[in-house]
């Protein structure tokens, strides 16, 4: 069965992400039964780390500052999380998932796959992030 994509609410969400209007910082999309919804929406990135469980797959739009003194800009990332504890016949339907999702999320500097918790943390997406930005002019202070 393939899933269908509640794309005005995710595109509500995602340009939510996206303004500088706003304080929201993330998004996070899952499965409801034949439907991929926006499962909820926030500001810490704390919050958001903790919707991706093991027995769950999803996926996770959030804005991430870098930069330095010289310039500080937004930098936003497209996970998708497959829980470790996710049977593989659900893990076989996520591409075609996310080639939904990517139909309304389609601005990112980054695609992140992630399985486990570890590679979640916020300091190692800021890196991932930073590469994908090219250079880094600051002098670090």
């Amino acid at each position: 069965m393939t899933a269908i994509l509640d794309k005005e609410s995710v595109r509500e969400a995602y340009n939510d992400v996206r303004s500088d209007d706003s304080e929201t910082n993330w998004v996070v999309l899952k499965n409801e039964g034949s439907q991929i919804v926006v499962d909820s929406t926030g500001e810490s990135y704390d919050e958001f780390f903790a919707k991706f469980t093991d027995d769950m797959l999803g996926f996770g739009y959030v804005r991430i500052f870098t930069g330095d003194e010289l310039s500080r800009r937004a930098k936003f990332a497209l996970i998708t999380w497959i829980g470790q504890n996710v049977s593989p016949l659900k893990k076989a339907k996520m591409s075609t998932n996310k080639a939904f999702v990517k139909e309304v999320i389609h601005s990112y500097a980054k695609e992140i796959l992630v399985e486990d918790s570890e590679d979640l943390n916020e300091e190692g997406i800021r890196e991932l992030l930073v590469k994908a930005g090219g250079a880094n002019y600051g002098t670090g202070a």
